[in-house]
């Protein structure tokens, strides 16, 4: 017969191992003081140290096992420390709640023997993120988290796209596909991972890197190459900025009214009522006959103090209807409309019929026409059209081989010069050049006209004389 001090030191280790097991099943969520430690990650790492992290504001419950006394709820003060009965302060800020855990378990050790310690996370704190970069307002942002939990279950963390649309949105000038998010490890390392937002929107996935930590901090770098083709779906982009703000662009060159205005979304322009370029050509009086659409350059500011340099084609875009040409604006653009180094006349005549082009231009035509005054005409109108407009000559005064055009330039001067009528040629900047607003036309008085006009002036004074002689002569005198 077996003895019963046999069987004492087998039904204590089958206690002891079901106990054990009971646990494990009842608290899969806590984190015990006996886990197996936590790996460390390397900074270059591809995927994100997301564990949470205990700071000030966290409301946590630490557990001890057997000693019931010793547990309770602690709100973390904002220096980290929580004061526990026997231990004393335990600083907890920037530890995981296993390493928590682990703290507090090595503090109890000088009193219990072998402590079972668990810490859970009641109600995490708002997370505190930066934002710096390509943003409308960069700067520090405060979050909310959602659910309660343990470790991680349970709890919604804000997400990159929430932080960038807190931020107002990334500017235009902005590379979405090498996002960085920087986050701490520890209480010394850094982990650096890149997004590609452009990516994840096309494809839907987000992966659980792109949601935050407290402490992180998110940089949306400048563009180095600018792809007009995806410009419009970065702008429409929900982490965009705001579709609706206006945006206060400058515009110089080759348009009729230079200078700063206002662009905004809405209207009816051939855009579709975005802030485009060519929305804001048409508040600037639209361009005139000398400028080049085929080299229209946009200067962008960016975070970076540097400028970034769009070079846009409104040509392509009026032969091939390619939209991706009329580039959104983003406020502080400044837009350049260059000076055409040659003037094809076919195209001036196309682009007087486009809404790049005023609807009319006013030019003076004066002197010996029949209807002098000012002249409503299409834009890059020749000499000849607004002859015509004014009646034409007047056959019996005017002097119809040459005209005068006299000019106020963009620089506040004046000029004036002879231009030879030939109603046979076409446009021609010899017999007939196009036309700008604000031309004068000036039809002078033919040589015979002047001369009776100065006989007649001479002789005025002396007609009641002349008019006496006459009727003596009639009287017979």
């Amino acid at each position: 017969m077996v003895s019963k001090n046999f069987w004492k030191p087998i039904i204590h280790s089958s206690t002891a191992l079901i106990l054990l097991t009971t646990l494990n099943t009842a608290w899969p969520l806590v984190s015990l003081a006996q886990s197996k430690p936590q790996p460390k990650v390397n900074s270059a790492t591809s995927s994100l140290f997301t564990d949470y992290l205990l700071g000030g504001g966290d409301r946590i419950r630490v557990n001890v096992f057997e000693a019931p006394e010793y547990t309770g709820e602690y709100q973390i003060p904002p220096g980290g420390e929580i004061n526990m009965p026997l231990i004393g302060s335990i600083p907890v800020s920037g530890l995981t709640t296993q390493q928590a855990a682990d703290e507090i378990a090595r503090r109890y050790a000088r009193f219990l023997k072998r402590p079972l310690i668990s810490v859970n996370l009641l109600a995490p704190r708002p997370i505190n993120v930066f934002v710096a970069g390509e943003v409308t307002r960069p700067g520090s942002y405060s979050l909310s988290l959602q659910g309660t939990g343990g470790n991680n279950p349970g709890v919604q963390y804000p997400t990159v796209l929430a932080a960038l649309t807190t931020a107002e949105g990334v500017t235009l000038a902005a590379d979405v596909t090498k996002v960085q998010l920087r986050r701490q490890v520890g209480r010394s390392g850094e982990q650096v991972i890149s997004l590609d937002l452009k990516q994840i929107t096309q494809t839907g996935r987000i992966p659980i890197d792109i949601t935050l930590r407290d402490g992180d901090t998110i940089f949306v770098p400048t563009a180095t190459d600018f792809n007009v083709a995806e410009a419009r779906n970065l702008f429409a982009a929900s982490y965009a900025a705001s579709r609706t703000a206006p945006r206060r662009v400058a515009i110089t060159g080759q348009v009729y009214r230079p200078g700063s205005y206002l662009v905004a979304a809405g209207g009816g322009n051939d855009s579709g009522g975005l802030p485009t370029v060519m929305r804001a050509i048409q508040l600037s009086g639209g361009i005139t006959s000398q400028a080049d659409v085929r080299n229209i350059k946009v200067r962008r500011p960016t975070r970076t103090d540097k400028e970034q340099t769009l070079n846009i084609n409104l040509w392509e875009l009026l032969q091939s209807g390619d939209l991706n040409q009329d580039v959104v604006v983003q406020d502080g653009d400044t837009i350049i409309v260059p000076t055409a180094i040659q003037v094809n006349t076919a195209e001036v005549t196309q682009l007087a019929t486009t809404t790049l082009s005023p609807a009319t231009i006013k030019v003076g035509v004066v002197g010996e026409v029949k209807r002098p005054g000012v002249t409503d005409l299409q834009p890059n109108s020749s000499l000849n059209q607004a002859l015509l407009a004014a009646g034409g000559f007047n056959d019996a005064r005017a002097s119809s081989s040459s005209v005068d055009l006299v000019r106020l330039n963009p620089n506040g001067t004046v000029t004036k010069r002879a231009v030879k009528v030939d109603f046979s040629k076409g446009i021609n900047e010899e017999t007939n050049p196009i036309l700008r607003n604000n031309d004068v036309i000036v039809v002078n008085r033919s040589v015979l006209a002047r001369t009776g006009d100065t006989l007649g002036a001479v002789t005025a004074p002396l007609a009641p004389v002349f008019s006496i002689i006459s009727l003596f002569r009639l009287l017979g005198f």
